[in-house]
Order: structure tokens, then C-alpha cells, then sequence
């Protein structure tokens, strides 16, 4: 159903103990999606990837990684003029590029170094792997919090530029107005505890530390390996 907020607030905890226990959390309110052919399950890295590793297994569902980089005001790197995502695709904050006078040669700069250590990522997270097909699928893209929304936003635009048949935003926790503001975007938004004051996403977590780039292959393997094997059992 079009902008069905899901939420859990009967879920009784101060905070999840860790992303992988998040992750279980969220895949109990996922349950519709399981064992379907057409769904598969994207990650935002870094921290998004154990979340959604634990939403695939529950799910039987593909797991893939979909990097997003935000792209920093020149000068002020930390704030958010946008980002770019997979295929190329970039969502501004105009109203951000316009009040510190960004110029469209900062911009494009910006931009092409962003997609460049994109690329690398995903070269560096797959492997040898190929991206799995969006087009024509139910694409639950999951991460490990929504604050802001600035690079779920830029995930969400690429995949519908890409083809996704159904968008479905999972997350373990989220600002309330970040998930109100995904209603109008995607079919349907999970998030397991909206709490207010949200002050943000690592304060819900016992254990919020980075995850690293080893990490995330190793899942990302883990996980690519599982469809092998049921796939040949299903042969």
C-alpha cells in the first residue's frame, strides 16, 4: 500500500545492542517479503551492510551493496549539497548550493571525484561479482538509520531511475520526520522505533562502531555464497 508507515514502537528496547540485532529486529517486520523471487535486498555501506545482511537471511532473499556518496560543500566537506548513487544518478540541495555560491565547475569537480570513490567501492565490495538487475524487482533498501534522508534520498531516486518495481526504505531506526517525508516516496516505509527527540542514529546503538570495509565484502561473500548453495538445492 502507497506511503504505509510500518513502525514497531512495541519493541522494548533503549537501544539495539549492535547493527546485526537491529537487523533481526527489522527483518521480523519484513516478513511479507520472504521467499519471493522478485525481492532483493540493497545495502547503503558501510553500516547499512550487517543490517541488511540479517534482513537477507531472514528474507532468502540476494543481497547486494548500493554505494552513495554525499557530495561536501568545497570548503565545508562534512555539509551536504547532495550525493551521487549507483548509475550516476545525483540529488541536490539546491537551496544549500545556492547559499554558499557553489559554481558549477566546484560542483561538477565534486561530483566526478564522489563517483570516482563510488566506483571504487563497488569495485572494492563485489569483487569480480556483477551488480544484481533492480529492473523489474522489489528492491528493500535498508540501512543502519535515517537522520537526515540525504543519501537514502539519492538511493531512491537512482533505483527508480534504474526500474525498480516496488521500493521498500528499511531501517532500524529513524527521525519521525525523515520517515513521514518517505511516505511520498516509496511504496512502503519500516522503520522498527521512531523515537522523539531523535538526536541521532548512533545514540540508539549500544555498539555503533564503523564498520569496515573488510567487513562489508566478507557479508557481502557470505551472503552470495548462501544463494549459491540454495540455488543448487532448489536445481
Amino acid at each position: 500500500m502507497a506511503g504505509a508507515l510500518l513502525e514497531a514502537q512495541e519493541v522494548r528496547v533503549a537501544a539495539f545492542r549492535d547493527r546485526r540485532e537491529a537487523g533481526q529486529l527489522l527483518a521480523r517486520k519484513l516478513g511479507q517479503y520472504a521467499n519471493r523471487d522478485d525481492v532483493l535486498v540493497l545495502a547503503l555501506p558501510r553500516g547499512g551492510v550487517p543490517v541488511a545482511f540479517e534482513v537477507a537471511e531472514a528474507l532468502n532473499a540476494p543481497l547486494d551493496v548500493f554505494p552513495v556518496r554525499k557530495l561536501g560543500v568545497p570548503g565545508n566537506e562534512e555539509l551536504a549539497m547532495g550525493a551521487v548513487a549507483g548509475g550516476g544518478v545525483r540529488v541536490l540541495n539546491e537551496d544549500v548550493v545556492h547559499a554558499f555560491g557553489v559554481t558549477e565547475q566546484e560542483l561538477e569537480a565534486v561530483t566526478a571525484r564522489e563517483l570516482d570513490e563510488l566506483r571504487r567501492r563497488e569495485r572494492l565490495y563485489r569483487g569480480e561479482r556483477s551488480p544484481l538487475e533492480v529492473h523489474g524487482r522489489t528492491v528493500v533498501i535498508v540501512d543502519d538509520g535515517l537522520a537526515t534522508g540525504a543519501t537514502m534520498r539519492a538511493a531512491v531516486a537512482a533505483l527508480r531511475e534504474m526500474g525498480a518495481q516496488e521500493i521498500v526504505v528499511a531501517v532500524p531506526t529513524a527521525a519521525p520526520s525523515s520517515c513521514r517525508e518517505f511516505e511520498e516516496r516509496v511504496a512502503t516505509v519500516v522503520c522498527v522505533i521512531t523515537p522523539e527527540p531523535f538526536f541521532g542514529v548512533g545514540l540508539w546503538y549500544q555498539d555503533f562502531s564503523q564498520t569496515s570495509d573488510g567487513e562489508v565484502s566478507e557479508l557481502l561473500e557470505r551472503s552470495a555464497r548462501r544463494q549459491q548453495r540454495r540455488s543448487g538445492e532448489d536445481a
